[in-house]
């Protein structure tokens, strides 16, 4: 049974029947509960499932503590007295709750300090305090409760019990009620920035968890968004966060350019890959990626340069993935219409893109046939899909000559396989075959040849 530990129980005193020459009283002796011989009244605990514990208790304690014994006990309430004469009080519970109306008996007897046994302990201790008007057990249970950390199980626990105890045991939930947006803004502010920056390879880990947390606090679940995507505040900084991580990240592209690169530069390129990678899709929510593109798009050629420099071995695929990771959520915001490009800068996307991806795709089926090589950087299959699907929408948005040109070289090179655009070379097909039946009701002199 759970209750206090003998050792921390600091017991009331109660004048003993000794008393010096003089008659005064020379010693106190302590009240414990179940002492049948100072005892005046029995707490009489029953269950609805047939339990019943007498409990030898003293009026003093109980009267002095908790508010329904003070009732009970009092001159305008009938009771009845039982067994040498001492009266008698029933308490009724259910059988979960015996051992919580135990414990609380058993603190009556005992001042501070004394031992809690955990939250659940607690919880349920709280819940007997407050229907026997213990007030002070029940601050003592409120502070405890507010002090301690609380597992995932014991805070669903905590969140159906305390709303039904009432409004004065509310502060309990402090931990677990809405901030203020003010509050929310600025930690979101704070962790877009350090989920931005180049930190020691140290706090790597660091960087990751505010990378997710950030993006937990934009999605969409069951539960709305934390931030409001239309807060001015909040646009402006993730943009600066934006401009100064593809400012880095050009930087070193440059530098690879111009110089041989090394291990560290290498390690802060995949860095900043991955924090591109991460920050679409913070940018995709937000519906804010147009800055990034216009970027990506006008810096193809020189990004497509580096990586071929620096990823000429197995050892260097991994950046050259990362690449291919970005590009796929560059293209598809493209293909799908969410940014505009002229014409010109989408034909440009597809004969920049297209050829590396076919020279990418085969080094990583030769690197792992059989799995025996594996890379710590992996695309999902969804992501080839995906940046397939994106050839196909911007090829067919291109004019029909453009087109043409572009599924030619795609069938004469050796990387047909991948991507498939055989459903970008039906429609032209289709196009062609039916363009001056379909255009010839436009007639006059602005038909098109």
């Amino acid at each position: 049974m759970e209750g206090v530990a003998e050792s921390e129980r600091k017991l009331p005193l109660v004048p003993c029947s000794s008393k010096d020459k003089k008659g005064k009283q020379t010693s106190k002796v302590p009240i414990r509960i179940g002492d049948r011989a100072t005892s005046d009244v029995i707490v009489r605990l029953r269950t609805d499932e047939g339990r019943d514990n007498w409990f030898y208790c003293h009026s003093q304690i109980l009267v002095e503590k908790s508010k329904y014994f003070a009732d009970r006990l009092s001159e305008d309430w009938p009771t009845c007295q039982i067994l040498d004469s001492r009266n008698c009080v029933e308490v009724y519970c259910r059988e979960v709750e015996f051992n919580f109306h135990v414990s609380a008996l058993r603190l009556l007897y005992v001042t501070e300090p004394h031992t809690w046994h955990g939250v659940r302990n607690t919880l349920g201790i709280l819940q007997v305090a407050d229907h026997l008007g213990c007030h002070q057990m029940a601050r003592d249970c409120i502070d405890y409760l507010e002090a301690v950390p609380w597992e995932e199980a014991e805070e669903e626990e905590i969140l159906r019990t305390i709303p039904c105890l009432g409004s004065q045991y509310g502060q309990i939930l402090a931990r677990l009620r809405p901030v203020d947006p003010t509050a929310v803004l600025g930690i979101f502010i704070s962790a877009i920035r350090f989920a931005t920056s180049s930190p020691p390879p140290s706090m790597r880990e660091l960087k990751s968890s505010a990378q997710d947390q950030l993006e937990y606090m934009l999605t969409e679940d069951d539960d709305v968004p934390i931030l409001a995507f239309d807060n001015e505040v909040m646009k402006f900084e993730v943009k600066n966060c934006v401009r100064d991580l593809l400012n880095r990240f050009n930087h070193l592209i440059e530098s690879f350019l111009s110089t041989s690169p090394d291990m560290n530069r290498m390690q802060d390129l995949q860095s900043l890959l991955s924090d591109i990678s991460w920050i679409c899709q913070i940018l995709s929510k937000m519906e804010m990626m147009k800055e990034l593109i216009h970027y990506w798009v006008d810096a193809s050629v020189d990004i497509i340069k580096a990586i071929e420099q620096v990823s000429t071995n197995v050892d260097m695929l991994d950046a050259r993935l990362k690449v291919v990771e970005v590009a796929s959520k560059v293209l598809e915001a493209i293909g799908f219409g969410n940014i505009i490009l002229p014409t010109a800068k989408r034909l440009h996307v597809v004969k920049v893109w297209l050829p590396f991806v076919q020279r990418t795709r085969p080094l990583v089926e030769q690197v792992q046939p059989n799995g025996e090589e594996v890379l710590s950087v992996r695309i999902d299959s969804e992501i080839w899909q995906s940046l397939e699907s994106a050839f196909v929408l911007i090829v067919l948005t291109l004019p029909s000559q453009d087109q043409a040109e572009i599924l030619a070289e795609w069938l004469r090179s050796e990387h047909v396989r991948y991507p498939d655009l055989t459903e970008a070379f039906e429609v032209w097909c289709y196009r062609s075959k039916v363009a001056k039946r379909r255009l010839a009701s436009l007639g006059g002199p602005g038909t098109i040849s």
